[in-house]
């Protein structure tokens, strides 16, 4: 891995740092859908809050390792409220309203050109230093990048093997059992969507970095669709399932390029795989 930006042409390079931002963003959904059985469709709004505060506070000066933990503890500020609709509407009502919050901060951040820029978006936006060392290029933004995932995946691991982890999986699989054995839904839930929020928020601010640009249309719906393909596709609940759904749904469409409706069709056909079995 080390080596590995040193080595790799540009547009390679480029591809493994989205995918490290993407699996990054994927591994918050797979605790809240995965694990805990909530569905959500916010995800692209709570990378959109982490990328936006990032980018804001980076431009005025900030140092970057200041503002992205800022922007992903915000990012879970606003999950942590969304959690509370969570505890008396399920399933398909439940995604409804993550669509609804999704919607709202897109047009806030489309409205609110003083603040956001607008649909012309954010530009200029710095890359962080690491020990003195400005991380401008791409095969050095490789390690930030890098680094955070791994930080984010060692986090993970520990929490997946955690009394919250069971107490997620009981949740998920039946909530008034779950009530009986002394889980708190409200509890659990909304610290659900919250650390899957904060998981968003510093994958949108590694985004942000990393494009150097951002409008409210790199937040729209289907960013939230996308993420949610990474984790049906990679196997929800399961350990590894954010990197193998990063993976697939990053790269497969760049391998597929000319061919764009087969690898349309072929997501279908694992979707609908994924949903039988």
């Amino acid at each position: 891995m080390a080596l590995f930006p040193r080595v790799a042409g540009d547009y390679p390079l480029y591809l493994a740092n989205l995918t490290g931002v993407y699996l990054i963003g994927a591994i918050g959904l797979n605790i809240t859908l995965g694990y805990a059985g909530q569905v959500s469709l916010a995800h692209a709004a709570f990378m959109a809050i982490g990328a936006y505060t990032t980018a804001l506070l980076t431009l005025k000066g900030v140092s970057f390792w200041v503002a992205m933990p800022l922007g992903a503890l915000l990012a879970g500020g606003f999950g942590f409220l969304l959690g509370f609709p969570a505890l008396k509407v399920r399933h398909h009502y439940l995604a409804m309203v993550t669509i609804g919050f999704n919607v709202l901060v897109y047009l806030v951040l489309r409205n609110e050109s003083e603040i956001t820029g607008g649909m012309t978006g954010l530009r200029n936006i710095p890359r962080p230093n690491l020990l003195g060392v400005h991380m401008g290029a791409d095969r050095d933004y490789f390690y930030v990048i890098a680094g955070t995932a791994i930080l984010s995946a060692a986090l993970y691991g520990y929490l997946v093997r955690s009394k919250w982890a069971r107490a997620f999986r009981a949740m998920r699989e039946n909530e008034l059992r779950a009530e009986v054995v002394g889980v708190s839904l409200r509890t659990y839930k909304t610290m659900a969507f919250a650390i899957g929020a904060a998981y968003a928020g510093a994958s949108g601010a590694l985004l942000a970095c990393l494009l150097r640009y951002i409008d409210p249309s790199s937040f729209e719906l289907d960013r939230s669709f996308q993420f949610l393909i990474m984790v049906v596709v990679g196997g929800p609940g399961w350990f590894a399932g954010p990197l193998v759904g990063a993976g697939i749904v990053t790269l497969l469409p760049e391998l597929l390029r000319a061919t764009q409706a087969v690898y349309l069709m072929l997501f279908a056909v694992l979707l609908i795989l994924m949903l039988i079995f």
